[in-house]
């Protein structure tokens, strides 16, 4: 007989591969998995990310020589979902990810694959520390999320935004939601051409949308508001990681990793206008527009404790209670510890 456990586990595999092998303009982006570009040369640490301003620490950390001076050779490699990025771990063909990668799609890859990770950072958010956000045209007449029921609504591509997107509409009065995946890069043109009413996003769509007048923000921090029930808890959307694999080759060096993303992190509290600019090199954003960008919070390993656990906890157990997850998941054990 077939053990019933495992079954689930590797259908929550086939789920994960399944939102990997996404496709834009006909080419198939998982192929990303396997192209030169997401090879390491000897001493690389490839580092994947997805192009959202969450992933700051690595722009930083690289473009400001953070991890040349901490004796590193880090190369980030961009992808176009979280999905890849976790499907990358599970392959060893990246060493782990920046800030950002959604911790739905990390946690997929914590039950599929268990051991896969160890979280250095987190990037809290909510209605001031924006990421998190509901888009409309700018011609839009909705004053509330509920207005747009019966209209088309989007999201960004994978499990964890379809199913926050869907949250966000039922506790809005939407019954059975439905949502569009759309890349993120794809957001704010689809809002200006009229082929969406409405889209669940993360910055810097929304700075892009408003300033070009492709569309305007309806609301913002709707996940702390509308999933965890409180507009100024920090919402842990997105996690740095080093593949376990990785730390358990060397550990001086993952130790390395983790202090010069530290050192990022820093940088970014003590000198945000400088930090911003690196944003336009990794996103969809123009050098022109980076200072209107909002930035969400970084939380580094040894903070993610007390409070910040509880809701880190709290955001995980929605996938367990949403049977996204098979099996309940406990954040603790997947910190990174010195």
């Amino acid at each position: 007989m077939r053990n019933d456990s495992q079954d689930k586990i590797n259908a929550q595999r086939r789920q994960l591969m399944k939102y990997s092998a996404l496709t834009l303009g006909g080419i198939a982006l998982s192929g990303l998995l396997a192209s030169p570009a997401a090879r390491a040369a000897d001493d690389e640490i490839l580092i994947g990310y997805w192009p959202i301003v969450g992933g700051l620490p690595l722009y930083v950390g690289v473009e400001k020589g953070i991890v040349k001076q901490a004796g590193l050779n880090v190369r980030a490699v961009k992808f176009a979902s979280p999905q890849q990025v976790v499907e990358a771990m599970i392959t060893g063909r990246i060493h782990g990810c920046a800030n950002g990668t959604a911790i739905g799609a990390l946690g997929l890859g914590a039950i599929t694959s268990p051991n896969l990770f160890k979280i250095i950072c987190s990037n809290p958010s909510n209605e001031k520390m924006v990421l998190d956000e509901f888009l409309v045209p700018t011609d839009s007449t909705a004053k509330t999320i509920g207005d747009l029921k019966g209209k088309r609504i989007a999201c960004g591509p994978g499990i964890q935004n379809v199913t926050m997107a869907k949250i966000i509409l039922e506790k809005n009065g939407f019954s059975d939601p439905k949502v569009i995946e759309l890349p993120v890069g794809q957001h704010a043109p689809s809002l200006a051409a009229g082929q969406i009413d409405g889209v669940y996003t993360l910055e810097p769509t929304g700075t892009v949308a408003r300033l070009k007048g492709m569309g305007k923000v309806l609301e913002t921090g709707v996940i702390s508001k509308y999933v965890l029930g409180d507009a100024s808890a920090p919402w842990f959307g997105g996690a740095a990681a080093l593949t376990s694999s990785f730390i358990d080759a060397d550990k001086a060096r993952a130790q390395k990793m983790a202090d010069a993303y530290g050192e990022a992190v820093k940088f970014i509290q003590q000198q945000p206008e400088e930090a911003r600019r690196f944003v336009a090199g990794y996103t969809s954003i123009d050098a022109a527009l980076v200072k209107e960008v909002p930035l969400p919070g970084f939380v580094m390993y040894d903070q993610l404790n007390g409070e910040n656990l509880q809701w880190f906890q709290k955001f995980y157990d929605v996938f367990t209670e949403r049977k996204i997850f098979s099996k309940s998941l406990e954040v603790a054990p997947l910190i990174y510890k010195a």
